[in-house]
């Protein structure tokens, strides 16, 4: 078991917080200036940690991916469960420290640590993700895990409570957004526990929640880039009607250039009369699949996909990967 560790906190006013962890073995870290800004809100409840590492069902054969580790509460906890823990941090003090009391403990021959910013890595292969996520790049990186990640069996990850609300949300929660879609395409996602903003160090101004991400054995057979492209249409104003949002005319002529693989186009076009036609074809896929009074807000995931499937069989696509022969390729976007 891990020794005891006594926590040394002094306030510097309106900026930081300035900690050593002192360690029953006598041995201090060096202190350290935790920046809200930046996301450092240290996890520091070793009753949510062991929480976190048992409900993440840890196999003492699995590699499994931090992101984040700060100082090291819960990589030292992952690397008693785990084979190999790899921990991408982007804050070399953070490194200095994280290795200083990993070695400590005699494990840093299961640590691997890469000093990157983790929207610009590629992940190593990994079983598990086991994250305190900063909260400013939450909806980027749930994004990359589901959609641009090696298979994996799981993430549990401690998110801002507000943000994991809109994971877990379905259609019809005042919560329910295009990020809950996207993801619920490839992922299922479960509620595990709301952790308060007192166990954290420096508080952060919000509770968090804990979620389990477990990729789907099997998905719709729908193109990635297209379904994307295709929800950020939807969602724009997902209270909005669908016959009320597609009437909008710069929405219909920028579809109109994706379906005719014609990017260049202007709306100075001699192809009027070709718009016009494309909106009634638009509409008419609203109003003879029942879709035109729908609202996206409101709309489940088979749903959606119908939808998607019935504009593509009348010639109408939303991003030129989803087009019939087109090359697939790669999509960096925001699903908030």
């Amino acid at each position: 078991m891990l020794g005891a560790t006594r926590r040394v906190v002094r306030f510097i006013p309106g900026r930081v917080r300035l900690v050593r962890q002192v360690h029953g073995n006598g041995d201090s870290e060096e202190r350290l200036h935790f920046y809200k800004s930046r996301g450092q809100h240290i996890l520091i409840n070793p009753r949510i940690l062991d929480t976190i590492v048992r409900k993440s069902a840890i196999n003492p054969t699995d590699t499994v991916l931090e992101i984040g580790p700060g100082t090291g509460n819960l990589t030292l906890k992952l690397l008693e469960a785990a084979n190999k823990v790899v921990a991408i941090e982007i804050d070399p003090r953070m490194v200095q420290v994280l290795q200083k009391r990993v070695h400590q403990f005699g494990l840093l021959g299961k640590l691997r640590v890469m000093e990157r910013d983790v929207l610009r890595t590629k992940f190593p292969m990994f079983d598990l993700v086991v994250a305190n996520i900063p909260y400013g790049i939450s909806s980027p990186l749930v994004a990359k895990l589901v959609y641009g990640t090696p298979s994996f069996r799981s993430a549990t990850l401690l998110l801002q409570k507000e943000f994991a609300r809109r994971l877990l949300a379905n259609p019809g929660d005042s919560e329910y957004n295009r990020l809950a879609v996207n993801v619920k395409l490839l992922a299922d996602v479960e509620f595990v526990m709301d952790v308060s903003k007192r166990d954290f160090l420096p508080s952060p101004k919000v509770d968090s929640s804990v979620v389990i991400i477990r990729p789907k054995s099997q998905v719709p057979n729908v193109d990635l880039h297209e379904w994307r492209a295709f929800t950020r249409t939807c969602f724009n104003c997902k209270n909005k009607t669908l016959g009320a949002s597609f009437r909008h005319k710069r929405r219909v002529f920028e579809l109109f250039k994706v379906s005719n693989n014609n990017v260049d186009v202007g709306y100075s076009s001699k192809d009027k009369a070709g718009v016009r036609s494309f909106k009634e074809k638009i509409n008419g896929v609203l109003r003879t699949g029942g879709f035109e009074d729908k609202r996206p807000s409101k709309l489940s995931l088979e749903e959606l996909l119908h939808l998607l499937s019935l504009f593509n069989q009348s010639g109408v696509y939303f991003n030129h990967h989803g087009r019939p022969g087109e090359e697939d390729g790669s999509e960096e976007d925001n699903d908030d």
